[in-house]
């Protein structure tokens, strides 16, 4: 007896290079957006806000990453969006870091130069947390001050026992004749001091000369 063949037409389905990549392409893209969403703090999520500059120096992405990882470390002090201003320059070979953090009432401030700016970026963040832990207490007897702070922040500095008290030994009164920032800048050295306050003849008001590094000066003036 004759064996029945089987007459099913075989269809085979050929998939087009299109049809084989697509897969890989939309994990791909569901990658990168994901790692951008990690990366790139967004409106309402619990992170400080960095505003980055350069000064004689370009910010690449690398350096920009380095300072918000680092100085991100930070957060734990602080309120949601509080904005930090990061400014980098590069001044005779010495590349410098600032960064400033202002809070209600009071800016937390340190600047930190070596020669290399990612070593710089690390010990500037050291500095500041310093800062922060040393002057806590100071910081948060601020009613306003203490709203830019977490609550985490705030609690540990309650429980916090004896902190190291800023003891002022001596009080120097002395007359201020007015004269002009460079005969101030004369009388420091003279005197061998590194600063000098003095009435300047020119705005009426007190200042203060100072050295500076390579035989320079700088001059402070109030801001009302």
């Amino acid at each position: 007896m004759a064996k029945a063949v089987d007459s099913t037409p075989i269809v085979l389905q050929i998939c087009t290079p299109l049809q084989v990549v697509a897969p890989f392409i939309i994990l791909v893209v569901f990658y990168r957006i994901m790692c951008y969403n990690k990366a790139i703090p967004k409106e309402g999520v619990d992170s400080m806000r960095y505003i980055i500059s350069g000064k004689n120096i370009d910010i690449t992405p690398g350096l920009k990453e380095a300072a918000e990882n680092k100085i991100g470390k930070l957060e734990r002090y602080f309120s949601p969006d509080t904005e930090v201003q990061v400014t980098m320059s590069v001044e005779k070979g010495r590349q410098k870091i600032e960064v400033t953090i202002p809070v209600k009432g009071s800016i937390i401030r340190a600047e930190q130069d070596s020669n290399d700016m990612y070593v710089s970026i690390d010990l500037v963040e050291e500095i500041i947390e310093r800062q922060i832990r040393r002057y806590r207490k100071k910081l948060i007897d601020k009613k306003q001050a203490a709203q830019s702070f977490s609550q985490l922040f705030i609690e540990e500095a309650e429980e916090a026992e004896a902190e190291e008290a800023i003891n002022i030994v001596k009080t120097k009164r002395f007359g201020m004749k007015p004269m002009f920032p460079e005969d101030a800048c004369v009388e420091m050295e003279l005197l061998g001091h590194n600063f000098y306050m003095f009435l300047n003849a020119e705005t009426d008001q007190v200042n203060v000369v100072y050295k500076r590094k390579n035989h320079t000066y700088g001059l402070i003036e109030p801001e009302f």
